[in-house]
């Protein structure tokens, strides 16, 4: 089979572009827009989508909502970094932002049936910030990605409002059987919830109860309670040389 890989390069244009547009004044991002829904109807021919132009009205009347949701992940960003100084400083050097921002955008196209556009977008944000969160993922209000590099969150995750996450940490499942891919096989993360860096929580059943705090280099295979500290314990000897 022949396929078009010159494709990855131009969704790449094409999702930044889009999340551009969304911060345009509204008159220019009218003309952005069209311009993208073109770019949008070429890629749906290269994908054999139909009803493109059915699915871009779609999309584009969730546009307002998407950037409210975006708006919220900044200022949570804003709130919960203390090294931020300004909302300017989220939209322009976090990286943990940017992936969110783009996933809100992808996550739309998946939840239209587009999997491979979504999936291309995924994994050029993947490339830019080293964070991997598949367009399938369901992730409310107020995301926080501190850091980021390294942070993975599979297809099948749950993620609910005012979630902080640090680098490193994996949202996985822990099987990885073509026989599991219609069940649920990644982790639900209930509200308030910090997880810190290299955290990993496996398995479609587990839960992370509200307001509990995941701390680093934990390894989870089961559920936590709301209200929980999980820690890792480890020994540490320090010893003055001869």
């Amino acid at each position: 089979m022949i396929f078009n890989l010159r494709l990855k390069e131009e969704v790449a244009v094409f999702t930044k572009d889009l999340f551009y547009a969304l911060f345009e004044e509204e008159e220019k991002q009218k003309v952005e827009l069209e311009y993208l829904k073109a770019v949008f109807l070429k890629f749906s021919k290269e994908l054999k989508v139909l009803n493109g132009e059915i699915i871009w009205k779609n999309f584009a009347d969730k546009l307002h909502l998407i950037k409210k949701k975006i708006e919220l992940d900044a200022k949570a960003a804003k709130a919960n970094d203390p090294a931020c100084k300004s909302l300017e400083e989220v939209y322009l050097a976090y990286p943990g932002f940017h992936a969110i921002a783009i996933y809100r955008l992808s996550h739309e196209f998946y939840s239209l049936n587009l999997y491979i556009l979504s999936r291309m977008m995924s994994e050029y944000i993947h490339g830019i910030t080293g964070i991997d969160i598949h367009a399938g993922a369901t992730i409310g209000d107020s995301f926080f990605i501190d850091h980021g590099t390294g942070v993975v969150i599979g297809e099948t995750a749950i993620i609910k409002s005012q979630v902080k996450i640090y680098q490193g940490v994996t949202l996985g499942g822990i099987q990885v059987k073509k026989s599991l891919a219609s069940t649920k096989r990644h982790p639900t993360i209930e509200d308030n919830v910090t997880i810190y860096a290299n955290a990993t929580i496996l398995g479609g059943d587990i839960v992370i109860g509200k307001n509990s705090i995941i701390g680093a280099n934990v390894w989870i295979t089961e559920s936590v309670p709301a209200n929980s500290l999980v820690t890792y314990q480890s020994e540490i000897k320090i010893k003055t040389r001869k």
